[in-house]
């Protein structure tokens, strides 16, 4: 512990970086920025190319900050893992989907772990970040690194510290939102804190491994049930005739007791459609029933189908059918003002439009190729607007409420506005060709 300090204190550190995406860029930023060495390890040689040239992969991470630490030489990516063996500490920020059957997907920790264990030396820090249920990684990393006949704690040191990236959000950076740390000793947890505090300004320790992971979990399940209860008042106010934007609006005008969830189209990104259900797996072997996270999960997957039949009825009240009429989506990011579609709700809408027989088009500003998922592959390049374009299509859907749109001039110009976002909220001209959905 002693030889540790010293090396933070002196920027002694070269900290390894696994999975170079939406949260191991910025985190290889954040302690760039803050003097340390930084290597990034990535299977995409695609990606590390980029990198190493000095041309960033996500859009909330500038060109010129990859170019600077490129050329400051304190960032480097490569996809050559024996390199693991010389770094002191080894963060794995890897994907954790879930399976077709709604089950955790830990492939690419087991993946990660295994790679790790290989290069394992003495003395080296390995934090895992992907969010996962509680007791992943005793119960799963621990054993797959003991392989290496080092043992956990003693030779090497093991900690969980769950990532909380929102893409998007100016108000907060890697840098400024609070790091929960919990290790597999004390001073496994001890170490984390104090390689975390170089590059974070707040660092939260909790008592083990387990509370640490359970934590980002909670944050995650309530998003997510809470987004499913305004989803559910969505329809029923419809029904009733009454604008959930503005009920909310109203609510939000209580200065105690009320938080403001908004509705849309479906869940989309990496957590909140997922997370939960890591989780519910989790309680199912404790013989516990998880009702408030399932109902919400059927809520929320179902809000696609209630965009798809409001934009049926509204055509059939132009006296149209979905079936051969022309849909342009506006916006496959899963949130405004990102290039992010993991999970995106906007997805399943084109499926479930071209399941119907709707001839689909889409337009994003920050997604000009709809790139490959694993469970997706849409083959779409987005369409560029014009008045002649917008004027084409029989109902514009707003998937995605991007600030880069123009959305007086997009009712004015489009036949049939399909508002799943309240985008529109403020366009007073032409309000009658808007369906909130």
């Amino acid at each position: 512990m002693t030889e540790w300090k010293r090396k933070i204190k002196n920027r002694n550190i070269t900290v390894g970086i696994l999975g170079l995406g939406y949260v191991g860029l910025p985190l290889a930023q954040a302690f760039a920025s803050a003097g340390l060495k930084v290597l990034g390890f990535d299977i995409d040689d695609k990606k590390v190319r980029t990198l190493n040239a000095g041309r960033s992969i996500i859009k909330h991470i500038a060109h010129s900050q990859v170019k600077q630490m490129v050329k400051a030489g304190i960032f480097r990516a490569t996809s050559n893992m024996t390199l693991l063996k010389t770094v002191d500490a080894v963060l794995v920020c890897v994907p954790t989907p879930l399976t077709q059957n709604r089950e955790p997907d830990v492939q690419f920790i087991i993946a990660s772990s295994e790679t790790i264990a290989k290069h394992l030396r003495t003395g080296q820090l390995i934090v895992l970040e992907s969010t996962t249920y509680p007791g992943t990684t005793r119960e799963l990393v621990v054993p797959i690194l003991q392989s290496s006949g080092l043992k956990a704690g003693k030779d090497f040191h093991l900690a969980f510290s769950p990532e909380r990236e929102d893409p998007g959000n100016k108000n907060f950076t890697t840098k400024t939102i609070p790091k929960v740390v919990g290790g597999l000793t004390d001073q496994c947890c001890d170490m984390a804190c104090k390689l975390y505090n170089v590059a974070i300004a707040k660092i939260v320790p909790v008592s083990s491994l387990e509370a640490a992971e359970a934590a980002k979990i909670l944050e995650n399940v309530y998003r997510c049930i809470n987004i499913a209860m305004v989803n559910e008042l969505k329809m029923v106010f419809d029904r009733m005739g009454i604008d959930i934007w503005e009920v909310i609006n109203a609510a939000s005008t209580k200065p105690f007791g009320f938080n403001a969830f908004y509705p849309g189209p479906g869940l989309g990104g990496h957590c909140i459609p997922i997370d939960p259900f890591y989780l519910t797996w989790k309680a199912r072997q404790y013989d516990m029933p998880t009702r408030f996270i399932e109902l919400a999960g059927e809520i929320n997957t179902n809000m696609p189908h209630y965009v798809i039949t409001k934009t049926m009825e509204a055509l059939n009240k132009h006296r149209k059918s979905l079936k051969g009429s022309k849909v342009l989506v506006l916006g496959i990011a899963y949130k405004k003002d990102i290039d992010d579609m993991r999970e995106s709700p906007s997805v399943k809408l084109i499926e479930l439009l071209q399941q119907k027989g709707a001839k689909v088009d889409y337009n994003d500003p920050h997604i000009q190729k709809a790139p490959k998922q694993r469970q997706h592959n849409l083959r779409m390049t987005s369409k560029k607007l014009s008045a002649k374009m917008l004027a084409g299509y029989d109902v514009v859907l707003i998937s995605t409420d991007h600030t880069d749109y123009d959305y007086n001039w997009i009712v004015e110009k489009a036949k049939l506005v399909i508002d799943t976002r309240n985008a529109t909220a403020a366009v007073r001209k032409g309000r009658g060709k808007i369906i909130k959905a």
